[in-house]
């Protein structure tokens, strides 16, 4: 158990586990979900990208709202009502059109919930912001939990099922949303710097630069992975628990990275990160077909995203103190998690289309190499939090 002192752990953890509950439900199978409903490859492609481009002035207009207002806890709980409601029109529609739309607005919302957690986490942690992943893990066994239960439940049901499912997480998380403390941002200083000076710093620029190609390289992975191992003819379960294990191993990185980071410093681990990203889009582009490879891969996910994002976060954290952390983590989001997967996937539907799944893995690798590239030039270790 994580002890800081006024923490409110579990209401902070809960969320977490909530929310990727549904994130579980979402990535593994929601390309699954539109092939049932006929679309091609570009269209998947597209459908997927929407969900993140979004984030890309979304969750910075968000940032730049509860910097101003101080109300993260309000736009957590705001941005996970309209989500749901959002998302719920999906019962309706399930033509191009229709969905590109809805996904459009829903991510709007969906995209202000998690940097703004990460603030208030982050915020209620202070000094011991180190300590982040001992509460984020929680995000990790909720996504493990849910991509296990529903890959044996649609190994004997019928995959439209995902969209009623999926509204019933979406509840569930904003119901908990309703439970999260408010933390005024405006209490911590900023070292009297404008945000706009801050982005102009080169540490900032190189770490955007890099977060930008780690996640695009995982574009591919989170389109179209699913639906690469059923080529295999890898089951459903299957596919589920190679979902699964890839966020165990990543669950495992966050209860000792804590301590890992205070040793080998945030630099090293992020070329580490970068440099396992590539090997094992490199394996997934290859030997997919045989089992232990796949296994391999997939614990690479340790590296590729568990040690990458708890290095991330705490370069954010060191990097936009103040009033900027919730800019500073929207930034982060909309840049990597926005731009990077959107660009990532949008390609690789027309790789997919053109030169088939091993080319496209092998793009990926590409993309996490130029990511290593610019890491071991440009990346520094930051200062030292006071």
């Amino acid at each position: 158990m994580i002890k800081v002192d006024g923490l409110p752990y579990w209401r902070l953890s809960g969320f977490y586990f909530l929310f990727f509950l549904g994130l579980g439900a979402f990535m593994p199978y929601w390309a699954l979900y539109l092939k049932s409903l006929g679309m091609t490859a570009g269209m998947i492609g597209v459908l997927g990208a929407v969900v993140v481009v979004t984030r890309i002035f979304s969750s910075f207009l968000w940032g730049w709202v509860v910097d101003y207002s101080g109300r993260r806890g309000q736009v957590v709980r705001f941005g996970s009502l309209f989500s749901l409601l959002s998302f719920s029109l999906t019962l309706f529609y399930q033509d191009f059109g229709a969905l590109l739309a809805v996904l459009f607005v829903f991510s709007i919302f969906w995209s202000a919930a998690l940097p703004q957690m990460e603030a208030v986490t982050l915020s209620h942690l202070g000094r011991a912001s180190n300590r982040y992943t001992v509460i984020r893990i929680w995000g990790s066994i909720g996504f493990i939990v849910s991509v296990l239960l529903l890959g044996r439940f649609f190994d004997q049901n019928p995959i439209y099922l995902l969209t009623p499912i999926l509204i019933l997480l979406l509840l569930l998380a904003w119901l908990q949303s309703l439970f999260i403390p408010d933390f005024n941002g405006h209490k911590a200083g900023a070292d009297g710097l404008r945000f706009s000076s801050i982005l102009l710093k080169p540490p900032v620029a190189a770490l955007l630069a890099v977060c930008f190609l780690m996640q695009a390289s995982h574009g591919a992975y989170y389109t179209f992975f699913s639906i690469y191992l059923e080529q295999y003819h890898y089951s459903a379960g299957f596919i589920g628990l190679a979902w699964a294990l890839g966020v165990f191993a990543e669950a495992l990185v966050y209860l000792f990275i804590h301590r890992v980071i205070g040793r080998f410093g945030l630099r090293r681990l992020m070329l580490l990160a970068l440099l396992a990203a590539t090997l094992r889009w490199l394996l997934t582009a290859g030997l997919a077909e045989y089992v232990a490879v796949l296994v391999f891969a997939q614990c690479l996910h340790a590296a590729s995203f568990g040690i990458y994002h708890a290095v991330a976060i705490q370069y954010v954290h060191q990097l936009f103190k103040g009033k900027h952390q919730g800019r500073g983590q929207a930034l982060y989001s909309g840049v990597s998690f926005g731009a990077g997967l959107a660009m990532g996937g949008l390609v690789s539907g027309y790789l997919w289309e053109m030169l088939g799944a091993a080319p496209t893995f092998a793009f990926a690798a590409l993309l996490s190499a130029a990511g290593l590239a610019v890491a071991w030039r440009r990346l520094h270790e930051p200062e030292k939090p006071r």
